[in-house]
């Protein structure tokens, strides 16, 4: 009977000891913040988020991340105002133009220093200026890749609107199309389209993230959300750089979580994206706050008053700072 009884009083203290080890978890769970996070399309530039949520980096800063699909930039920065996401990538001029209407957005961080795309063309097109009186074909007139090559048609001294012909073709695929039909010189593409059109003999005439500085794939949240709860700023920060580090660090599981959320097994194109975004991917992403001619000048063309304010007032770069001072940066590569 004593053993009996003995023998129940240990199974009670197990249960006793596992339903409070439950309870300490459920504890831990209550403790995780509660963010969205806006991802901007289904491509392998938004692989730093998907790699926090999927090797659990956001959980280790305490955050329990949602993401969050959304198009385009106009209507992340829509979403932020209006408290349904944290934060998430907003183009600058986007962040600059809802700051000139009145809005309170603000840029911590810049994952990339340029766009991806290039401009493919016929082998005889060889030099700058061979690219007059031949057709462009990009996305649409007035469209990012549009504003881009025109911008850097006329820093090599010619005029994008008199020496040149504009196609609008929808998909990069579709210009690639036009371009092996004749019906177009030369494309704006992007990877691995670009891949494609190198295969078939056309050649890159201008890389605009070798020409144009024009930062993307931001961290961009609301400056009343900054000052209310900056803790919580700061650890999807630290999250979003450890990714980072961990996207460096850790191909093949990167691959995985890519081949995962775009939902294909087309090896070609994991290896490819991982080695443009390996190099493409800024270790310590401060906001890009120099050389912003580009961007300056695409707000310019409808609020011309942009030309009167500094980025300093668009970007905070001191939570990076106090990242990058801190050391944390550096011990997450030291360790590797």
């Amino acid at each position: 009977m004593a053993k009996i009884l003995a023998g129940r009083i240990f199974l009670i203290a197990l249960l006793t000891i596992a339903l409070g080890g439950i309870g300490s978890l459920e504890a831990q769970d209550k403790q995780l913040k509660k963010i969205s996070w806006g991802v901007t399309s289904l491509s392998a530039s938004n692989w730093i988020p998907w790699i926090a949520k999927d090797a659990k980096i956001y959980e280790k800063h305490g955050l329990d991340v949602e993401l969050v699909l959304v198009k385009g930039s106009g209507q992340t920065s829509s979403a932020i105002l209006g408290g349904s996401l944290f934060a998430a990538p907003v183009a600058v001029p986007q962040v600059m133009l809802a700051n000139l209407a009145g809005a309170d957005l603000v840029n911590i961080a810049h994952t990339v220093p340029g766009v991806q795309s290039k401009l493919l063309v016929k082998q005889e097109i060889k030099r700058p200026e061979d690219i007059k009186g031949k057709r462009i074909a990009t996305s649409s007139i007035g469209s990012l890749g549009d504003f881009l090559f025109k911008y850097i048609i006329r820093k090599n001294g010619m005029d994008p609107m008199r020496d040149v012909i504009w196609l609008s073709i929808g998909t990069p695929q579709e210009r690639l199309q036009a371009l092996s039909a004749g019906r177009a010189d030369a494309a704006d593409l992007s990877y691995p389209i670009d891949a494609q059109a190198l295969r078939l003999g056309y050649h890159v005439l201008w890389d605009a993230r070798k020409e144009v500085v024009y930062p993307s794939m931001s961290v961009v949240t609301r400056r009343k959300t900054l000052q209310d709860d900056r803790d919580t700023v700061m650890r999807m920060l630290r999250s979003h750089v450890e990714a980072i580090a961990y996207f460096k660090t850790h191909k093949d599981f990167s691959m995985k979580v890519l081949a995962k959320y775009l939902r294909t097994n087309d090896q070609e194109l994991l290896e490819g994206s991982y080695e443009i975004f390996r190099q493409d991917f800024i270790s310590v992403p401060y906001p890009i706050m120099n050389g912003l001619e580009a961007t300056y000048d695409y707000v310019a063309q409808t609020r011309p008053e942009i030309r009167s304010r500094k980025p300093e007032e668009f970007m905070d770069p001191s939570l990076m700072a106090e990242l990058d001072k801190s050391g944390f940066i550096k011990k997450l590569y030291a360790q590797k």
